[in-house]
């Protein structure tokens, strides 16, 4: 699979096979994450990847609420990933601090992209959430109370009967520009 028909096939999937992701994949995902880049080379975070069914399903249902309908889907995913911030270089820290830039924040959108387009290269879906109970999340994962969530990303396998949408995005003369705003 070429690069483009790579990040045309990676979408949000929202419904998955009940079907276990094999360790061997899991390995793979990890190892995507681990490589990649981050300002001053800091790597700010920890991957957790939940597979066990119990703990999976109460991290699941910690990524939506009975006001708001995000995420009801999750509890489907065979795989719930937490992506926890951690603190980076001290040049890293001095540097964001100078420029007013979330460098972490950046590396954690970079490493879990690395993380979904292996999945998808695998033959898996993924869907990142921002919408979770971060405080419920961390008690279940024992995850620091001082640290902080980046994102939770759920993983599984397609469903038989998916189809995969065709992506609408903006033209590309209105998201980009050659040397002026």
């Amino acid at each position: 699979m070429t690069f483009k028909e790579l990040i045309n096939r990676r979408q949000s999937v929202r419904k998955y096979q009940e079907k276990t992701v094999e360790r061997e994949k899991l390995q793979q995902l990890i190892e995507a994450v681990r490589l990649a880049p981050s300002a001053s080379n800091s790597q700010p975070w920890k991957l957790i990847i939940v597979d066990e069914p119990g703990l999976k399903d109460k991290v699941a249902r910690a990524t939506f609420s009975k006001v708001v309908s995000f995420n009801k889907f999750a509890p489907q995913a065979p795989v719930v990933a937490v992506l926890v911030i951690e603190k980076p270089k001290v040049i890293t820290q001095l540097g964001g601090s100078i420029k007013k830039r979330e460098f972490p924040l950046i590396d954690i959108g970079i490493a879990a992209e690395h993380f979904c387009l292996q999945a998808t290269e695998l033959g898996l879906g993924t869907c990142m959430l921002g919408w979770f109970n971060e405080k419920k999340i961390k008690h279940l994962l024992n995850i620091p109370k001082k640290k902080r969530i980046g994102l939770v990303i759920t993983l599984g396998y397609f469903p038989d009967d998916y189809k995969h949408r065709k992506k609408i995005r903006k033209p590309a003369e209105n998201m980009s520009s050659f040397n002026s705003y």
